[in-house]
């Protein structure tokens, strides 16, 4: 029978008692600024709950297509971290410290990263202590405002939506020049692609700039209208945009790991490599959680 009869009262299902638990809580770097009405529920301490993935969870992470639009990457963290009910709207700043957060309630603190050894075909597996990398994130702070001339800016981070929208729109670009270059075409057709393609991406970084804009202050006005916004940045100095676009670079590089800094064993060394080297921390998550 798959319907109550009339009267019976609902028992529990007694291995509620061991369905996941919270195996971390943490604040995010945001601050929870940033975040639409609705989009998140903060309890009073402060802290959110994250829970270790489950089987659909992980499985999830295993499908190309759902990894490159954010569609498994959104369903996982709104399964792991309950209080963020709409993870596309969450700022980009605080993904890769919920997905560090969730890597380390299913996984444990320690991560193998595998390397090639530089001027070598040497491979080594380095051990990255996830919470020093979390506590990082966790102490970076996003500065809003930025002074051009007379100019206040106010600027927000993207958020997840848009910074999926903009990196799908970038690697099709990239994929088209590829295919142009490869193409059996005059050099001229070629050119003519390339200026196309790189029309659309400088498009791309007006757009990531215009939709970071928040509000301009000058002459004791406040502009916040978006269309206005975007019209101004069409039409201003490249001077204004170039200030923009480094604010917003060193607000990334805030929120950007530290490189490893890698020593050498003598073996490697006779093989070539140097005495040591520095390894870019990146999180993919096609295999971020393998």
């Amino acid at each position: 029978m798959t319907e109550l009869q009339q009267g019976q009262i609902p028992q529990a299902n007694p291995l509620k008692k061991y369905y996941r638990q919270p195996k971390q809580y943490i604040k995010l770097p945001s601050g929870y600024k940033f975040y639409p009405e609705g989009a998140i529920q903060v309890p009073e301490s402060g802290e959110i709950a994250v829970y270790p993935m489950t089987a659909k969870d992980e499985l999830l992470f295993k499908t190309p297509d759902a990894l490159l639009n954010g569609e498994a990457t959104v369903t996982v963290i709104q399964s792991c971290v309950p209080a963020i009910k709409n993870a596309w709207a969450m700022p980009s700043i605080d993904v890769d410290a919920v997905l560090i957060a969730i890597r380390m309630a299913t996984y444990g603190e320690k991560m193998s990263v595998p390397v090639t050894i530089p001027n070598t075909k040497i491979q080594r597996d380095f051990e990255l202590n996830l919470q020093s990398s979390l506590d990082k994130l966790l102490s970076a702070q996003y500065q809003e405002t930025v002074y051009v001339a007379d100019m206040e800016v106010t600027t927000n981070p993207l958020t997840y939506s848009q910074f999926t929208k903009m990196a799908i729109k970038s690697f099709e670009e990239a994929r088209l020049q590829e295919t142009i270059r490869n193409q059996d075409i005059s050099e001229e057709d070629k050119l003519k692609r390339f200026q196309q393609s790189l029309t659309k991406l400088t498009g791309l970084n007006v757009g990531m700039v215009t939709e970071t804009v928040v509000s301009v202050k000058v002459d004791g006005q406040t502009v916040t209208d978006k269309a206005m916004i975007a019209e101004f940045i069409e039409n201003a100095e490249k001077g204004f945009f170039q200030t923009i676009l480094d604010h917003l670079e060193k607000q990334r590089d805030a929120f950007a790991l530290p490189e490893m800094e890698i020593e050498t064993t003598e073996a490697e060394r006779k093989e070539g490599a140097p005495e040591s080297f520095k390894l870019p921390i990146q999180f993919d998550t096609a295999n971020f959680f393998a």
